[in-house]
């Protein structure tokens, strides 16, 4: 493997432009500061998939952590006697 091949980057996923509807008040503040707005945008709609997947995941499997939740409080830790702390 050649030394450039080892350090190249994986190519950048696709972009698309889109049009977000913000305070103007908030915008002129971001711009007087330099904030890059599509960074910005690109953090905070990443944060909000992370929590609605985290949320959908916790609602899917709610049954299955209920029931493990109480098994626990039944029995007790697997593996317990086991544990050195």
């Amino acid at each position: 493997m050649s030394r450039s091949a080892a350090t190249a980057q994986p190519p950048a996923p696709a972009r698309k432009a889109t049009n977000v509807t913000l305070p103007e008040t908030l915008l002129q503040e971001a711009r007087t500061l330099g904030i890059n707005l599509s960074q910005a945008c690109e953090r905070g709609l990443l944060a909000a998939v992370a929590e609605q997947r985290r949320t959908r995941w916790l609602e899917e499997n709610r049954h299955a952590i209920d029931a493990w939740n109480e098994h626990v409080e039944k029995h007790g830790v697997p593996l317990a006697a086991f544990r050195q702390f």
